[in-house]
């Protein structure tokens, strides 16, 4: 086999001689290499990639594309039915938001805590000192420290219809946030209602503690205790005067049926006596027809005699 050397051009290709072929041997296998050569120039090819035979690229099926689109018209017109069914529902999510967006989360704190302000004004004019007990058992039941007790009392309880709302919508509202469900102008709004009930909160207990020292740990308790109860009044009150409406109206309706009955008899009674009143007339006036067919003022056996003369 005749070798040569190979020539670098100035440009950077390369001339490669002809290469007698490989003589066969017994230690080849019988195998031999090939090199590829481009005409006489004798330039090596530059690889262009591995072809594929055409018989192994097959098209696509348009029965594929066909189905593909009826599955998508299938999603959007499920997809319009829901929503259309969730826009009539009540209660809807819309609802909710429209709602948060209005007065749901528009809180003021009630009269009474301007009212409790004004009282303890008045006790400190009377001598009330913050933080102070009362010097005996009669001071603390008739003094200004009872007055003080019952207006933050009444306070506190004024503001549990606060406490339990922002309560029950707070696990909600950062759930909403979480997901990112609520727009920036409801959770303002919510975090504003929650930082005002909170800061009351605060506010009662530092003012049970001036009161009576360690009030702070169960004013609250108490306050849920006693507007239960006053609620549980307030219901009994509103359903007892419900059935005693309830009694009015059917006390009502049964003296209503007995004068109706009564006005039915007194009216058939009246069309009987009528009647009869009627009736009479009708045989008077018949007595008086026939008497005066019978002529009052004619003698007897008038028509008798003149027969007789005939």
């Amino acid at each position: 086999m005749s070798t040569a050397e190979a020539e670098i051009n100035p440009d950077g290709s390369t001339n490669v001689p002809p290469v007698d072929p490989p003589m066969s041997d017994s230690s080849d296998n019988g195998s031999s290499e090939k090199f590829n050569t481009a005409g006489d120039a004798g330039t090596e090819e530059p690889f262009t990639g591995y072809e594929i035979p055409e018989e192994t690229v097959s098209s696509t099926d348009p029965a594929i594309y066909l189905a593909l689109a009826i599955l998508l018209v299938g999603i959007i017109a499920m997809v319009v039915v829901w929503m259309r069914r969730k826009k009539n529902k009540s209660g809807s999510a819309d609802d909710f938001f429209e709602n948060l967006d209005g007065d749901k989360f528009n809180l003021q704190l009630p009269a009474a805590v301007d009212e409790y302000y004004q009282i303890r004004e008045k006790c400190e004019e009377q001598g009330w000192v913050p933080g102070k007990p009362p010097a005996n058992p009669q001071a603390q039941q008739n003094g200004p420290h009872r007055v003080m007790a019952q207006a933050l009392m009444k306070r506190c309880i004024a503001d549990i219809p606060l406490v339990t709302h922002v309560q029950k919508e707070s696990t909600g509202m950062n759930k909403l946030y979480s997901q990112s469900m609520c727009s920036v102008k409801q959770w303002r709004s919510y975090q504003a209602a929650e930082a005002m009930v909170s800061g009351e909160v605060d506010e009662v207990r530092a003012e049970a503690d001036e009161i009576e020292p360690g009030w702070s740990g169960v004013i609250w308790r108490q306050a849920m205790q006693y507007h239960q109860m006053l609620k549980q009044r307030h219901e009994m009150e509103a359903k007892s005067a419900a059935q005693q409406k309830e009694k009015e109206v059917a006390e009502a309706a049964k003296t209503k049926a007995i004068k109706d009955k009564v006005d039915a008899e007194r009216r058939k009674i009246a069309l009987a006596e009528k009647t009869a009143q009627d009736l009479i007339k009708q045989e008077e006036r018949e007595a008086q027809s026939k008497k005066s067919f019978n002529g009052a003022g004619m003698k007897k056996g008038f028509l008798s005699n003149n027969n007789k003369k005939k």
